[in-house]
């Protein structure tokens, strides 16, 4: 830190704070939006939710965002937090592959596939889309989720890389014919 400005700011690097706010940290890239950044966004996106670490995802997050995830309705990073910790709780070996569908000015439109078992070993894959749309920070304040569970048999399955980070060569859904 470089200290305090006289209009009670400082700023360094991507981290900017006001003493009487919390302090905010940019999540580059920012709005608004080019087809690269958007793709850049999306897979950052997928890395932090392949991680499966509640705490790691929230932080993408305002902390007042908004999230409609099927139909559940909440908001902020302690309830982010919270589902996340449930939602991967049932949904075991879990693997996200997303794609940018569309883009504007702040806001990404993605289609995403996952697979994962329960715990009696039915295995799914859920198809999906979300409308996110972020602040100047690249902080995501709005989520809308809208996801469809297809089961399927173990030999169906497509995402077979080790838990964590999609590799880089592994095929996306356009290649997978998802």
């Amino acid at each position: 830190m470089k200290g305090v400005a006289g209009d009670g700011r400082f700023e360094e690097g991507s981290f900017r704070c006001t003493l009487s706010e919390d302090p905010v940290v940019s999540r580059p890239p920012l709005p608004p939006f080019t087809a690269e950044t958007a793709a850049r966004k999306a897979r950052l996106a997928e890395d932090a939710w392949n991680s499966r670490d509640p705490a790691r995802v929230a932080q993408a997050y305002t902390v007042d965002s908004r999230w409609r995830n099927r139909a559940e309705f909440f908001e902020g990073r302690a309830a982010i937090e919270a589902f996340l910790h449930r939602k991967w709780q049932r949904e075991l070996d879990y693997r996200l592959i997303k794609e940018v569908w569309a883009f504007t000015g702040d806001r990404i439109a993605v289609r995403f596939a996952y697979e994962w078992h329960d715990d009696s070993g039915n295995w799914y894959r859920s198809h999906g889309n979300e409308q996110w749309e972020f602040d100047a920070q690249g902080l995501m304040r709005r989520r809308e989720a809208s996801i469809n569970d297809v089961r399927i048999a173990a030999e169906e399955r497509k995402f077979h890389w080790p838990l964590g980070r999609r590799p880089d060569e592994h095929p996306g859904l356009s290649e997978l014919s998802l």
